[in-house]
């Protein structure tokens, strides 16, 4: 498909003159904070640490290009460009002198826009109306900059977020009630099917409680005194496009820089990487040395041959001596705040491991990366939420998750040599250190510590991806079946039926959807409606959390899973034992191309010589 081709649409944020700009400075010379939205400093003082970071996010400036009509105080309407916008404010160009002389001669007015998809973090795309203050002008370039009266999420949540709340949080108790509803009628009919009926039971019961304690889970809030040492550490592998975004997020923190060292790990990439790598490097280095310690607390290395993710992330973990190590993914981008927020948890000395939340970073490139972010957003929001309710989660994702160093330490020999049916384990590392932490330690979600992902926009890419992760699944969750039972009761609960009916689940559409229709001729209605209640669950809850105009893709994801994914699972059944990415060129994934090679070749010959 020709939209899989196209560039991915990404966020701009405007950067700041300094390549650091959410650092500590250690010398108090200069401050992180955008006053934007600030009344007093005295203020900004005594805020808590929720509420200062979302004061900060409100001042982040993203660039963009659309129209803008203003209308003057005087009536006159005229017409501008955006520039640049943030929940506080939004610089406009004028295209003509007459306009840009008409706006400068007003202190206030009244801007109408629309907010184009992807220009501002989901659940901004949307109509506005609002009233702003002029506060700068620059008559070189004819730009005007607004201060808005009140600020853009304060406006949604007065105009529009209410009534999105109400009516989704109405739907979703419309649809939960409907699905008991259903399954008081799996209870009248159990005698007639009761493998059938006991199935529908229990997935249902497993899919409403996730959602319930989801809706119960609360992070853990910032303690601004708790800053335990940290090493983020990246392992990369062909990673030219994105590794240098992704060091720079991670080494820009709002926390001490003391505390924090950054350690990048290429595994013998073939592409430019190493050299990308490098030129970040000595670019901080140059730049902030003196006041950052950069050349101290940022290193890389290079493996001298390709050993796998797992390798690259033990290597880091062996080079630094801090209390926590966290694991961030070459292609995903950490927010200013996701340290802070993600160390939290580790004041309960029995947490071993925590995840981050992990958002789209490309939300609006097509349809298939529109799926992802309502699949991505419910899977960390609803699904590791509810495990997190329990401190019982049993994937803490690649893109953003945290350990003790000394849990990694003892148990990085067992995760580097992993092997299954006598195969090297080369992909599924986070689900297998979750394992070895959970085992005897707690491991939870921390949703306020959010990175951000690039995802596929290929199907052809994005099945490969979910093929690998379906055996990854398979593989770990019997292995964490050893000890499951030995956690809180609903967890343990929880778990098991997590792992069956996913596993059952082709058995029972093709006995629904084939079996019955054609040996007993019976539409399958009830069990299609049984499948829509659950997919409009899914969509109405990231517009119930997120407010965001991809939730209705929420349920295209369903019909997709349905469709095509689904079948993915049988076929993991009998290749879960296959250790090929699928997605990148690994040792794998050249041998098993080799073998390919090899077989074809040898058809070729057969041809010939008939």
């Amino acid at each position: 498909m020709k939209r899989n081709d196209q560039d991915d649409v990404l966020m701009q944020i405007k950067k700041d003159r300094r390549l650091l700009a959410h650092v500590p400075d250690p010398t108090g010379e200069r401050s992180t904070s955008d006053r934007r939205g600030w009344k007093d400093s005295k203020k900004e003082t005594d805020a808590d640490p929720k509420e200062w970071v979302e004061r900060q996010k409100k001042g982040v400036r993203y660039m963009s290009d659309f129209k803008v009509k203003l209308t003057l105080m005087n009536g006159t309407v005229i017409e501008g460009r955006c520039i640049d916008i943030s929940d506080t404010g939004i610089l406009i160009r004028f295209q003509n002198d007459e306009d840009y002389a008409w706006c400068k001669q007003e202190k206030k007015a009244t801007l109408k826009f629309h907010i184009p998809p992807g220009a501002m973090p989901e659940g901004h795309e949307t109509r506005f109306k609002i009233a702003a203050n002029k506060v700068r002008w620059i008559d070189e370039s004819r730009q005007i900059a607004f201060q808005f009266i009140e600020d853009l999420k304060t406006f949604k949540r007065r105009h529009r977020d209410r009534y999105l709340l109400t009516m989704s949080a109405a739907s979703l108790g419309l649809v939960s009630l409907c699905v008991v509803l259903m399954r008081a009628e799996s209870v009248i009919y159990f005698k007639y099917n009761a493998i059938l009926y006991l199935y529908s039971l229990i997935a249902a019961m497993f899919l409403l409680s996730r959602y319930f304690f989801g809706m119960l889970y609360k992070p853990v809030p910032i303690d601004p005194d708790f800053t335990p040492s940290v090493t983020v550490i990246i392992p990369c592998f062909n990673e030219e496009e994105w590794i240098q975004t992704t060091i720079l997020s991670c080494f820009d923190q709002d926390y001490p820089p003391d505390k924090l060292k950054v350690i990048v790990v290429d595994d013998c990439s073939t592409d430019h990487s190493v050299e990308k790598i490098r030129e970040i490097v000595e670019e901080l280095t140059e730049q902030e040395d003196a006041r950052y310690d950069v050349k101290h607390r940022l290193k890389y290395f290079v493996q001298e041959q390709n050993a796998g993710k797992r390798a690259a992330l033990v290597r880091g973990v062996e080079n630094t001596d801090t209390d926590l190590v966290m694991f961030v993914d070459s292609d995903s981008f950490l927010d200013p705040y996701a340290v802070r927020n993600l160390v939290q948890p580790f004041k309960e000395p029995k947490m071993g491991g925590c995840a981050g939340r992990c958002d789209v970073a490309n939300t609006y490139t097509n349809s298939l990366t529109k799926m992802q972010s309502v699949r991505y957003y419910i899977a960390f929001r609803i699904m590791k939420a509810a495990e997190g309710y329990f401190d019982a989660v049993t994937c803490l994702s690649g893109p953003l998750s945290c350990y003790r160093r000394d849990i990694v330490m003892h148990y990085k020999d067992a995760w580097i040599n992993q092997k299954f049916l006598g195969h090297k384990a080369t992909f599924g590392d986070d689900r297998a250190m979750t394992n070895f932490v959970l085992r005897h330690h707690q491991c939870t979600y921390q949703d306020t510590a959010v990175c951000s992902t690039i995802v596929p926009k290929a199907h052809r890419v994005f099945l490969k991806q979910q093929m690998r992760w379906k055996r990854s699944w398979l593989r770990e969750s019997l292995t964490a079946g050893e000890f499951m039972w030995r956690k809180e009761p609903f967890a343990m609960i929880n778990f098991y039926i997590g792992l069956v009916v996913p596993m059952l689940a082709p058995a029972i559409v093709v006995y629904n959807l084939m079996i019955v229709p054609f040996t007993q001729h019976i539409f399958p209605k009830t069990f299609l409606l049984g499948l829509l209640l659950m997919s409009m669950m899914m969509s109405i809850a990231q517009l119930f959390f997120r407010k965001s105009s991809t939730w209705l893709f929420g349920f295209w994801f369903c019909v997709y899973y349905e469709v095509v994914l689904l079948w993915q699972m049988p076929i993991a059944w009998f290749t879960f034992w296959k250790s090929t990415w699928g997605t990148r060129m690994t040792p794998s994934d050249v041998k098993a191309k080799e073998k390919r090679d090899e077989k074809k070749k040898k058809k070729m010959k057969a041809r010939e010589q008939n």
